[in-house]
C-alpha cells in the first residue's frame, strides 16, 4: 500500500510518517521532498517561493514513479500543490492541477493531517503562519477532488497512528468502515 501523509507545514506529519514506520516495518519512509532535496544541495529561497515548490513537486513526482509499493510518503503532489496554490497570486495553476491528478492516481491512502484548534504543535511567528492557514485551509477544500481514500487524523501521534493503522487494517481485509 503507498501511503502519503499530507497537511501544511508543522501540523505532525513527519512524526506520524516515522512512527508508522516504525509500526510498519516492512514499509519505506521517503523523505519530505523540501528535506530531500535540501540534502541533494538544492538551494531553496529564504521566502517560499512558487518555483521552490516546483522543483518540490516534480520530486514527489519522482519518488511516486520509482518506489515500490509499500512505502509511506511525507508530503505528496496534493499538498504541494496548495502551497502553489496559496503562493500563486495569478493563479495559474491548471496545468499543474492536471499533472498532480493524473500522479496521484499511485496513491492508496491520502493521511490529512490538519491544524488542530487548539493547535497541538508548538509554533513560532517565524513558522508563516499566514501561509500554513493558508494551506490548510486549500486541503480542506480538496480533499474530495481527488478520488482516494482519505482518513484525517487528529489527537495525539498515538492517536493519529492509531487511526491510520486501522484504516490500513480495514483496506487490506476488504472492509470498508462506515462514516
Amino acid at each position: 500500500m503507498r501511503i502519503a501523509i499530507i497537511g501544511a507545514h508543522r501540523v505532525g506529519k513527519t512524526t506520524l510518517a516515522e512512527k508508522l514506520h516504525e509500526c510498519l516495518t516492512d514499509y519505506e519512509l521517503k523523505a519530505e521532498p523540501y528535506y530531500a532535496l535540501e540534502g541533494l544541495g538544492y538551494g531553496f529561497s529564504e521566502k517560499p517561493n512558487v518555483d521552490d515548490f516546483v522543483e518540490q513537486l516534480d520530486y514527489s513526482i519522482k519518488q511516486i514513479l520509482t518506489s515500490g509499493d509499500n512505502v509511506i510518503f511525507d508530503r505528496c503532489p496534493i499538498d504541494i500543490l496548495a502551497y502553489i496554490q496559496a503562493l500563486d497570486t495569478i493563479g495559474n495553476i491548471e496545468s499543474i492541477y492536471h499533472k498532480v491528478q493524473s500522479i496521484v492516481t499511485e496513491i492508496d491512502l491520502l493521511v490529512f493531517v490538519p491544524i488542530e484548534r487548539p493547535d497541538l504543535i508548538p509554533r513560532h511567528e517565524s513558522d508563516l503562519l499566514n501561509l500554513r492557514y493558508q494551506v490548510n485551509e486549500i486541503l480542506n477544500d480538496c480533499m474530495g477532488i481527488f478520488s482516494i481514500e482519505t482518513i484525517e487524523v487528529t489527537g495525539t501521534l498515538s492517536n493519529r497512528c492509531d487511526q491510520v493503522l486501522g484504516k490500513i487494517s480495514h483496506e487490506l481485509s476488504g472492509n470498508r468502515p462506515i462514516g
